[in-house]
Order: structure tokens, then sequence, then C-alpha cells
């Protein structure tokens, strides 16, 4: 079993060990987002991204973060819940947490090969594709959101009680 604590890594232990696995000449791929509810559509995205690459890091959106982002409802799940999730999957590598609303400063610091996001961004809308050598878009499965599943959630249990 693969310890989920040396993995989840600070910002600046997360730089370090990008830059010694670059060293080591792996190739490291970098993908975030909320990952708030996973879904097949994440783990599609997830291993599609692993498969570019020898190390995948994922960064995830802070509690506050997502909040801004999501609304204040969200969160679901905090930060170190959805990091530990992550990283019980077999294609993460490495989960570091950000607090901003857009992964530019973090892709600035790290640096890393392959930059991975859904097919619904426009190469030019991409934050922070000029810190990676490449940029890869792969297709969103239909219907599979977070969004989506919370939708249908509230829609068959939300008046009643469990």
């Amino acid at each position: 079993m693969r310890d989920c604590q040396n993995r989840a890594l600070t910002r600046k232990k997360m730089q370090k060990e990008v830059k010694r696995l670059q060293k080591a000449g792996k190739k490291v791929v970098f993908t975030n987002g909320c990952f708030d509810l996973l879904h097949l559509g994440h783990i599609s995205l997830l291993e599609k991204a692993k498969s570019m690459g020898n190390v995948l890091i994922v960064a995830i959106n802070s509690d506050k973060s997502s909040s801004r982002l999501k609304g204040p409802q969200r969160p679901l799940s905090g930060e170190k819940d959805r990091a530990k999730l992550l990283l019980s999957l077999k294609s993460v590598d490495y989960v570091v947490v950000f607090g901003e609303q857009t992964p530019k400063e973090i892709l600035s610091e790290l640096r890393p090969d392959i930059l991975v996001k859904g097919g619904d961004y426009k190469l030019s809308e991409i934050v922070g594709r000029e810190y990676v050598k490449k940029v890869c878009r792969f297709p969103f499965i239909k219907g599979k959101s977070t969004t989506n599943l919370i939708n249908l959630i509230v829609n068959r249990y939300g008046s009643k009680k469990m």
C-alpha cells in the first residue's frame, strides 16, 4: 500500500520533487481541479493524464478556492479527504493543494512537462500553458460531471429524509 502522507506535498516540497524527478529523466504530468465528488469523468481524465508521462501530479483547489469557484455550498468534501481519495487511485502519484482561483502560480513554480485539461477548454483559455512543454486536452465523458451528479442526487432525494 502506498503511503498517502508522503505523496500529499506542500507546494515547496512538490517543487523540489518535480526538479528531482525531471533530473532523473521522468516526464512529469500535471492536472488540476476541485475533484469534489469523484466520478467516471475524473477517473478517465486521470488515467489518460497518467498515460502521457511517468508521474502524475494532481493539484486540487483548497476548500476556500473551491467555494469561491463553485459557490458557498461547495466543496462537499474537504481538501484533506479529496487528497486522500485521489491518492488512493493507481494513476495519481502526488497531490498538492493550491489556494488561488487558477493554477497559473503553481504551474509557474512547478514547471511540469505536460499540462492536461478537459476538452471543454480552448487552448487559448488554458491558464499556465506557457510554463509547460506540452498541453493535452481530453474530451469530457458526456453527462459525467460533479454538477450533474449533485443535480441527480437533489432530484432523486432532495425532499426525502434518509
